[in-house]
């Protein structure tokens, strides 16, 4: 088999400021932006890896899910613990200096994991986890 990851479903509740992270901060290229009844949804992703996509969404959009389940995700997603996402850079720290400095809130510093990692963590203006691993 031949399967690989297209793209990956990140929640979001302001597409400007989605907009401002993950392109802004991160330096992710903007794919696709598309609007319907209202609300945005955002196609991001690393330049020099075109197959590689995180699709920012409304998660009010989504079919099926009951108002109890839309305060529910939105509860989460303000205490950060709905959605998450693991990136990787051989430059941990100087990527970790440049998002920073864009204002991004800060969940971790650059830190040796005891599991064997180095990495940092950030949460996106929705409250998404955003860990960037340091590769070796």
């Amino acid at each position: 088999m031949d399967i690989t990851i297209h793209s990956s479903f990140l929640p979001q509740n302001d597409p400007d400021a989605a907009l401002a992270f993950y392109r802004d901060a991160l330096g992710f290229e903007l794919r696709n932006d598309v609007g319907y009844n209202g609300m945005r949804w955002l196609t991001v992703g690393p330049a020099d890896q075109p197959g590689v996509n995180v699709v920012l969404y409304p998660p009010q959009a989504s079919p099926g899910i009951t108002d109890d389940e839309r305060r529910t995700i939105a509860e989460m997603m303000s205490k950060g613990t709905y959605g998450s996402i693991l990136m990787a850079t051989k430059d941990l720290d100087g990527s970790f200096e440049r998002v920073q400095a864009t204002g991004a809130e800060v969940v971790q510093e650059p830190t040796e994991q005891p599991y064997g990692v180095r990495d940092c963590a950030f949460r996106d203006p929705a409250g998404n986890m955003v860990r960037i691993q340091e590769l070796r």
